[in-house]
């Protein structure tokens, strides 16, 4: 449901009815039986809410796969599935990309001052999960003062996790993925993971080796959202809602899926009854001014953890690139080929696959802290850039010099030192000056490890405001803060340094 990674972009043509149609946008107004009702979710989530069907995988499934085939059903109209990241359905329902975004959308007051919201069709518990041997003294997250916590990013866990935080004292762990708490909970990167209790459920089955606990410690809901302007086709939807409700379609789904329970039972009644509380609307304007004075310090926390993250993985890159630089130029044939071999399998491969293995693929091995893990990575992965950029500037001083040096009795290390490396620094600081930019924005990438870094923070300030303009902006603003000065200086010491 919440994965946000590159298999969603191999996923992005499938259809429900027509898998190989391009998805386009559909205007809200038309209700024409010819066509399709485009709806969007995310599909790399995976059961029971949206998965790719094992038997024909240009297909998809799961319960909201079947309400969205109800509700267009209801409508007269064909189903057409387009994949999104979970993240950005909301965005994409308002600029038109689909008319209904649903994939376990969570209810909360924001959404109705952007959307057109259906009425909640499926009422979830916020549970805790723990290790075995904690499920005895670890039952509320007062319970967990000074320890890691994981959820979701921009979820109602997230807000509780983050309340917690400053009422009892727990560290909170941001994931973009529904699996990778559970896998950590097991491993001891953290101590507990509050999330919906259909996810922590379908983790259970899957991996097993942790404890829910039975009393929950919030309750929300799953709604569908359409764009603000389609309130009438909204009422269409919800009295479709309705209907399945009371004969019983929806029940059978749910059953299905194996999330049917009292519960439902219960909220069903509720909903028909019209007594389960909602989103309400409130004043947009009010909302953002409250959320850029609530978010910002929250921005400027993140943009100093990029800011060291950056600046040490540069460290590490340029120390490392020197050495290797240097291995190329003046080592043994096999340190060589060695350290060729080393920059070529880390430029031929992605970082974000580089970031996986490290912090994942040998936590069997070491288990590296998130923050220590983002700084190895990134450092390693530009090592590689820099390594040759250095290359490059120590073999583009003239051979002349060098064997006037050797002709006046210097050695190899003299040379290095007093007419190569001085020469080859002024070659390399403008490139060096681009890849620390390059490297302050590719730590955006270190998200997908936990690391709540300026990028990430933003994503989740986006998601709760509903759009993405203010934070953006503000995102923005603060990366041009930190990346600028370091461009000027970089433009002084060339100018410095340039022989008259």
């Amino acid at each position: 449901m919440r994965l946000m990674s590159a298999a969603a972009l191999l996923m992005a043509t499938w259809g429900c009815a027509e898998p190989s149609a391009e998805p386009s946008a559909e205007p809200s107004a038309d209700t024409s039986a010819a066509a399709p009702l485009l709806w969007g979710g995310d599909a790399e989530g995976g059961a029971p809410f949206v998965e790719a069907d094992a038997a024909d995988p240009t297909r998809v499934r799961g319960f909201d796969v079947e309400i969205a085939t109800m509700i267009a059903r209801g409508l007269g109209r064909e189903p057409r599935f387009v994949q999104v990241a979970w993240a950005s359905i909301e965005q994409s329902v308002a600029r038109g990309d689909f008319t209904i975004g649903m994939s376990g959308l969570e209810d909360r007051p924001a959404l109705h001052e952007r959307f057109a919201v259906s009425l909640p069709y499926y009422e979830f518990r916020e549970v805790l999960a723990v290790r075995a041997a904690d499920s005895a003294r670890i039952h509320t997250l007062a319970d967990l003062r000074g320890r890691r916590v994981g959820t979701l990013g921009a979820t109602k866990a997230w807000e509780m996790v983050l309340e917690a935080q400053s009422t009892h004292g727990v560290v909170p762990v941001s994931y973009d993925d529904d699996v990778h708490p559970y896998s950590d909970l097991r491993s001891g990167r953290v101590d507990a993971v509050l999330l919906d209790h259909v996810l922590a459920e379908r983790s259970l089955r899957r991996l097993g080796g942790f404890v829910i606990q039975p009393v929950p410690l919030g309750r929300g809901h799953y709604v569908a959202v359409l764009a603000a302007g389609d309130s009438a086709l909204r009422d269409v939807v919800n009295a479709t809602l309705r209907a399945r409700m009371r004969d019983g379609s929806l029940e059978r789904v749910f059953r299905s899926w194996n999330v049917w329970d009292a519960q439902q039972a219960a909220f069903q009644q509720g909903v028909l009854r019209d007594t389960v509380p909602v989103g309400a609307p409130g004043t947009t304007g009010r909302t953002a001014t409250i959320s850029v004075a609530t978010y910002l310090p929250a921005l400027l926390r993140a943009a100093m953890i990029t800011l060291a993250l950056s600046v040490l993985a540069m460290a590490l890159a340029i120390a490392m690139g020197v050495g290797v630089a240097a291995g190329r130029v003046y080592g043994a044939r096999p340190l060589r080929l060695l350290l060729t071999a080393y920059v070529e399998v880390i430029r031929g491969t992605p970082v974000l696959l580089q970031l996986f293995v490290l912090y994942y693929g040998l936590s069997d091995v070491v288990r590296l802290p998130a923050f220590v893990a983002a700084v190895i990575g990134l450092g390693l992965n530009y090592a590689a850039y820099e390594s040759e950029i250095y290359r490059a500037a120590l073999e583009a001083i003239p051979t002349l010099q060098l064997e006037a040096a050797r002709t006046l009795g210097l050695s190899e290390f003299q040379i290095l030192r007093l007419v190569r490396g001085p020469q080859a620094l002024r070659l390399a600081l403008a490139p060096m000056t681009n890849d620390f930019v390059a490297l302050l924005k590719d730590s955006s990438l270190v998200s997908v490890i936990t690391v709540v870094e300026l990028t990430k923070q933003t994503a989740i300030y986006a998601t709760n405001a509903g759009s993405w303009a203010i934070p953006g902006a503000l995102c923005a603003i603060v990366y041009l803060a930190m990346s600028l000065p370091l461009s000027r200086m970089a433009r002084r010491l060339e100018q410095r340094w340039t022989p008259a």
